[in-house]
């Protein structure tokens, strides 16, 4: 998925008539790059290219303005995340009691690196600051389920609750 062969079909006309609509139901039109970005990157998954130049063109602004934000805010993604985005808390208090091997084992295990998607598109691996869980750390994130007390040992029976 990270060489993304069919972006093209992931990147529907449905999907860019749905962008164009909420865009034009903007009340105001300055100072909605933000809001536009997460409308997009919610109907398509991240924001390549194409979609931060139909954003720039609806807003009639610079390509160049859309490009700095979603490479300036680590919530945008300019790659395709899997279908079960992991994110590992790297804050203090995860990192403290062992993080740092639990996202090590992810890593080994999916033989991927921070900020990659498996071949088959079925997980992205992220390290997060904090997710505001400090009581259940070390924390791990599977889409929206949050693992707490998470051992290394603990790394594939995760996954494979995914498989």
């Amino acid at each position: 998925m990270a060489n993304c062969a069919n972006c093209t079909n992931e990147l529907s006309e449905r999907g860019f008539r749905e962008l164009e609509q909420f865009i034009d139901e903007l009340s105001d039109k300055n100072g909605a790059l933000i809001s536009a970005l997460h409308r997009a990157q919610e109907i398509f998954g991240y924001l390549p290219k194409e979609v931060q130049q139909f954003v720039a063109k609806k807003l009639n602004i610079p390509v160049s303005k859309v490009y700095g934000v979603v490479s300036f805010y680590s919530f945008f993604t300019m790659i395709p995340k899997g279908k079960y985005p992991i994110s590992v808390c790297m804050g203090t208090a995860c990192y403290v009691r062992g993080a740092d091997k639990v996202l090590d084992e992810f890593k080994r295990e999916l033989n991927i690196e921070v900020g990659e998607t498996t071949a088959d598109g079925n997980f992205s691996l992220d390290a997060l600051r904090c997710v505001g869980a400090c009581g259940l750390a070390p924390v791990v994130l599977v889409g929206e389920k949050v693992y707490g007390r998470v051992t290394p040992d603990q790394v594939k029976s995760i996954l494979k609750e995914y498989e």
